[in-house]
C-alpha cells in the first residue's frame, strides 16, 4: 500500500513538473519584447496585440474542446499541447517578421487552452487516495508557478548568456521533449474513452440562481488578469523608459513575483475561507492598483516590486475564491459551462484592457495610459467589493 502511495505522488508531482513546463513556455517572451521592438521596430500598441492574441487562442480552446480530455484521455490532450508549446517555440526562433510573433502566441494560447483543465484534473486524479488538497496544492503551484518560471528563466538567459532571442526557445524546447518523455511514462486516468468526434464545443451560461455570486466574483476575475496583463505586456517597456531599468533579469523577475504572489494568495484561501477570500481579494487589487498608480507617478521601481506583490496576493485571493464560490452555486449539471463562462471572462480580462492601453500609450504616454487602465479597473473592482460587503457570499461557498 504504501509502495502504491509513493508512486501515486511520484506521478502526481511528474504530472504538475509537465504542468508546470508548458505555463513557463507561454510567459517566456515577456522580458523580450523590447528586443524584439528594437529589432522589428514596432510599437507599444503592437506589443500589447501581440500579447493578447495568446488568450484569444486560451479562449478559442476553452470553448470548442475545453473538454476533450474526458473523452479522449488526459494524456493525448496533454501531448498535444506539448505539440504547440514545442510549435510556439519553433515560430519565435524563427522569427523574421512580426507575423511569426503573432503565430507563436496563438500557439501558446491553444496549449494554455488544453492544458488549464486537463492538466489541473489530471495531477489531482494521479494523487492517491485521500491526497485531494495537496493535489491541488500541487495543481496551483504547478500553473501560476509556472508561470511565473518563464519570465525568470527568459530575463536571466537574455541577460547573462548569449543569443537572447534564440536561446530561451532552445532550453524551453529541451524541457518540453522531457516532458513529452514524461508524460508517456504516466498512467492514463480515463478508463472509457470516447472518439475525439464525440466532443461538442461547450455553451457558455449562467443560471439565474448563479448570478448574485457570478457578477461580482467574475468582475475580480476579470481585473486580477487585467492587472497580470498589463504587468507581463507593458511592465518591461515601463522599467526600461521611465526607470531606465535595461537588466532583462530585473525585469522578468518584477513579472515573476507577481505569479509566485498569487500562488500564495490562493493558497491562503484555505485558511481565509471563501467567503472572505472575494473582498479580501478585492481589497488586495485595489491596493495593488494603488501601488502601481504611485509607480507611473514617481517612477520608483520599490513601488513596481510592492504593486507586483500585494496584486499577486489579491489576484490569487480573488480568483481561487471566484472559482471556489461559483463552483458551489452551480447545479451540477451546468457547473461545467457556468466554470468555462468563468474563465472566458477572466482571459478576456488579458486581452480586452491591454489593447486599451496600448492604444493609449500614443497620444498620452506610457504612464498616462497606465493611469486610465487603473482608474477603470479600481471602478470596477471597487463595485464588486461594495456589492460583496452588502452581499456576502453564502459561508457554505
Amino acid at each position: 500500500m504504501d509502495g502504491d502511495r509513493r508512486r501515486g505522488w511520484r506521478q502526481c508531482l511528474l504530472a504538475g513538473a509537465v504542468f508546470a513546463v508548458c505555463m513557463a513556455g507561454t510567459t517566456l517572451p515577456t522580458p523580450l519584447y523590447p528586443l524584439y521592438q528594437e529589432k522589428f521596430g514596432f510599437s507599444e500598441l503592437v506589443v500589447t496585440v501581440v500579447y493578447a492574441v495568446y488568450a484569444f487562442g486560451v479562449i478559442g480552446v476553452l470553448l470548442l474542446a475545453g473538454n476533450a480530455s474526458d473523452a479522449v484521455g488526459r494524456r493525448p490532450v496533454l501531448l498535444a499541447g506539448l505539440g504547440f508549446s514545442a510549435a510556439s517555440a519553433v515560430c519565435f526562433l524563427g522569427a523574421t517578421a512580426l507575423g511569426w510573433l503573432y503565430a507563436g502566441r496563438l500557439l501558446s494560447g491553444l496549449s494554455a487552452g488544453l492544458f488549464t483543465g486537463a492538466a489541473t484534473v489530471y495531477v489531482m486524479e494521479l494523487a492517491p487516495a485521500g491526497g485531494a488538497s495537496r493535489a491541488t496544492f500541487v495543481a496551483t503551484a504547478a500553473n501560476m508557478g509556472g508561470l511565473g518560471c518563464g519570465p525568470l528563466l527568459a530575463g536571466v538567459l537574455a541577460q547573462y548568456a548569449p543569443w537572447p532571442l534564440y536561446l530561451p526557445f532552445v532550453v524551453h524546447l529541451f524541457l518540453v521533449a522531457v516532458s513529452a518523455a514524461v508524460l508517456l511514462g504516466l498512467d492514463e486516468t480515463v478508463r472509457e474513452r470516447r472518439p475525439l468526434g464525440t466532443v461538442r464545443p461547450q455553451r457558455p451560461g449562467v443560471p439565474p440562481p448563479v448570478r448574485p455570486v457570478f457578477g461580482p466574483a467574475a468582475i475580480a476575475a476579470f481585473v486580477g488578469f487585467a492587472l497580470f496583463g498589463v504587468f507581463t505586456s507593458v511592465s518591461p517597456a515601463f522599467l526600461a523608459q521611465s526607470l531606465d531599468v535595461h537588466d532583462h533579469a530585473v525585469s522578468g523577475l518584477v513579472v515573476a513575483l507577481a505569479f509566485f504572489a498569487s500562488t500564495a494568495g490562493q493558497l491562503a484561501v484555505g485558511r481565509v475561507g471563501v467567503r472572505r477570500s472575494l473582498p479580501l481579494g478585492c481589497a488586495g487589487l485595489l491596493a495593488g492598483l494603488a501601488l502601481l498608480a504611485g509607480a507611473l507617478v514617481w517612477d520608483l521601481l520599490a513601488l513596481v516590486v510592492a504593486s507586483a506583490l500585494v496584486g499577486g496576493v489579491g489576484q490569487g485571493l480573488a480568483f481561487r475564491g471566484a472559482l471556489s464560490a461559483v463552483a458551489a452555486a452551480s447545479p451540477p449539471d451546468r457547473r461545467a459551462a457556468v466554470i468555462s463562462t468563468l474563465f472566458v471572462v477572466a482571459y478576456a480580462g488579458i486581452s480586452v484592457p491591454v489593447i486599451g492601453v496600448g492604444l493609449l500609450v500614443d497620444p498620452i504616454g506610457l504612464e498616462g495610459a497606465g493611469l486610465a487602465f487603473i482608474t477603470c479597473m479600481a471602478a470596477l473592482v471597487g463595485a464588486a467589493a461594495v456589492y460583496l460587503l452588502r452581499r456576502p457570499v453564502p459561508a457554505d461557498a
